[in-house]
């Protein structure tokens, strides 16, 4: 079967499976899903039937793979493939995109460690049928191991289908901003925002090496198929660049655009700035509802740069949403409709106001004393993210709990730990203190890359714990309302943590069955499918899905937050709390008490500002959108959407 044919018929497929329109805005082929283990998993089946296919015909099947996060979900299902399905890898050579230089193979931060761990060790693929680039390669031989690298490729007939993720920065393997069209396997140079990407797994930007080795822009063309995978919000402004931008250096990935065989696999987080799903009234015809209508109208606001009672006839119809104006009649209607919508997201009272009318507030009047449960993923999230309304919420009367969901413990740096075991020992009565000196040592002589051990694991954890109570004591919450759950998800010592568990569900489902909320607060951040505000949220779903039957849940709403890095759109805020001056600062003093996670901060992303600084710009941007449409002025806001369960 000829490529464009079998690319027809795997288009078909993927239009059954996922969401595919075809735009004139968009310049490569993609598809939508729900989420990303339904894409994922549709991704494994197109590899296994080529892999199949392949076998009946007697042929190899070579692939070109992609570590990161993106594929992993990939890779487990070709894995149950092979153990339940009896899907067989004798026959496929693979060839890596990319490794970090220098790296030895036996770093667990190596993506030769990282195809062995999610798939080698687990098929039946012969040893001699994987490459990956060698991280070892002495520098003066690294040229020459190159174009032999390429000549692998070449002699096993080219790569038939080639799997890719894609980086903020649009790089494609590590074809950075600046690769050329026709480049093929070199070393490069790692761009910042990369490395930052990956300071996570390096516990520290410090540790993550400064070059690597990928295939080229060229070698990645010639692959037969290509699917790149893209999950959550943070993939999303560069996906839409990719895909409805102009070919550019700036964004290899923007090369694809001349691939004729190429599928964008995405999850509709990293496809939410595409236009047609953005602002889909550009686009062609609309279904008006409630939700697109706030969007499109704030959206509106933005462009024209005017207030929401400003807005006229003519910047409806100059802008695509002429039908809008006709079935409202006039901007009037519609402008009175939206102003009323968004005012009466504001509220100083995020329990509800006693005694008073709760028709058009976000929260309800009654109880009037709510017991409130706030579910924190690490240890200081609860007070970056929403440390006024945590705050309004106990100086209003409120039985206030928090929980925080995991210790926290990885994200305490070496040093830190030091310093208090060192405290600690001077602080002992005990002349030889074995315990702590074995602490210190352990902690001294730590190599690079190696899991804690679990006690000090524990003093981590530990640090995170007291900081956490020194923040809700200022904050007027009593010892008993704070609840370390240390789900044991979480519980590795390691980046990489186990899936949800039974033991994770009960243990959520217990605590709110304990204290039998009225409402709930939880991190709503899904920008990455594997990080531990997703698996935090997942936790509550899944054990609010088991609880929903109780009595007590008729009586619970669940409001999500999001975190230092985000937050809601306008037209998405179902309830915006303002902050005073004051409040801020006091906000800003409760963050404070997590010492650990100041001054360099090992898991800060690309933004180098402090947690309480990334907080404060966001409340204060929010407040400022809400000036623009013409509502109050105020310091700050934190925002918050109901989840309907």
């Amino acid at each position: 079967m000829k490529d464009t044919q079998q690319a027809y018929l795997k288009n078909i497929k993927y239009q059954e499976a996922g969401k595919f329109e075809d735009t004139r805005f968009e310049k490569i082929h993609n598809v939508i899903f729900s989420n990303s283990n339904i894409g994922s998993k549709t991704v494994a089946l197109e590899i296994a039937d080529l892999i199949l296919r392949k076998q009946k015909e007697g042929k190899k099947c070579v692939l070109g793979l992609a570590t990161g996060s993106s594929p992993i979900k990939v890779y487990e299902e070709l894995v149950r493939m092979h153990k339940e399905e009896g899907l067989s890898f004798s026959n496929v050579i693979t060839f890596n995109l990319d490794e970090y230089y220098p790296m030895d193979k036996s770093n667990i931060q190596s993506y030769f460690y990282f195809m062995h761990e999610h798939l080698f060790n687990h098929v039946d693929i012969l040893p001699e049928n994987v490459h990956i680039p060698n991280g070892t390669v002495k520098s003066n031989e690294l040229h020459q191991y190159c174009i032999a690298y390429e000549k692998m490729i070449e002699d096993n007939g080219g790569i038939d289908l080639q799997l890719l993720g894609i980086g903020r920065t649009g790089h494609i393997g590590f074809n950075e901003p600046g690769s050329h069209f026709n480049s093929e396997t070199r070393s490069i140079t790692l761009d910042y925002i990369t490395r930052a990407d990956a300071a996570s797994a390096f516990l520290g930007i410090d540790n993550v090496p400064k070059k690597a080795i990928t295939m080229g822009i060229r070698t990645v063309r010639k692959a037969k198929r290509i699917i790149l995978l893209a999950w959550g919000h943070n993939k999303s402004l560069v996906i839409k660049k990719t895909i409805e931008g102009e070919v550019s250096s700036k964004v290899p990935a923007t090369y694809l655009q001349h691939h004729k065989n190429t599928t964008f696999v995405l999850d509709e987080e990293a496809a939410s700035e595409l236009t047609r799903i953005n602002t889909p009234w550009l686009v062609g015809p609309c279904i008006w509802d409630d939700k697109l209508s706030s969007k499109a109208i704030i959206w509106l606001c933005q462009k024209t740069g005017k207030s929401i009672l400003k807005l006229i006839d003519e910047d409806y119809n100059d802008n695509g949403m002429s039908s809008l104006l006709a079935e409202e009649g006039s901007s009037y209607d519609l402008n009175i409709k939206m102003f009323n919508k968004v005012q009466h997201t504001i509220t100083g009272w995020p329990g509800g106001k006693p005694n008073a009318d709760d028709t058009s507030r976000p929260e309800r009047a009654i109880p009037t004393k709510k017991r409130v449960l706030i579910f924190s993923p690490h240890p200081d999230d609860d007070v970056i993210s929403m440390g006024g309304t945590f705050d309004r919420l106990v100086t209003q009367g409120h039985e206030v709990h928090i929980a925080y969901q995991t210790s926290g413990n990885i994200a305490v740096s070496d040093y830190e730990a030091l310093k208090f075991a060192e405290v600690s020992k001077e602080m002992s009565c005990k002349k030889d203190d074995t315990f702590i000196s074995t602490l210190i040592e352990q902690i001294k002589s730590k190599k690079e890359n190696v899991i804690d051990t679990i006690e000090v694991r524990k003093l981590k954890g530990l640090i995170r714990k007291r900081e956490s109570l020194a923040a809700t004591r200022y904050l007027g919450v009593p010892d008993k309302n704070v609840h370390f759950l240390n789900l044991p998800f979480y519980e590795t010592g390691g980046i990489k943590k186990n899936p949800l568990g039974k033991e994770d569900i009960k243990i959520m489902c217990k605590i709110i069955e304990d204290i039998k909320p009225h409402q709930i607060y939880a991190a709503g951040d899904l920008a990455d499918p594997h990080g531990t505000h997703r698996v935090s949220l997942n936790a509550l779903f899944e054990s609010l899905a088991i609880l929903k039957s109780k009595s007590f849940m008729n009586n619970c709403w669940v409001w999500l937050y999001k975190g230092a890095w985000q937050e809601w759109e306008i037209h998405e805020i179902d309830m915006a709390v303002p902050m005073s001056p004051d409040q801020v600062l006091k906000k800003r003093k409760a963050i404070f008490f997590h010492q650990s996670q100041k001054d360099g901060v090992m898991f800060q992303g690309s933004d180098i500002r402090e947690f309480w600084m990334r907080a404060e710009d966001r409340n204060t941007k929010t407040a400022e959108k809400y000036k623009e449409l013409g509502l109050a002025d105020y310091a700050a806001i934190e925002a918050f959407v109901r989840w309907h369960f």
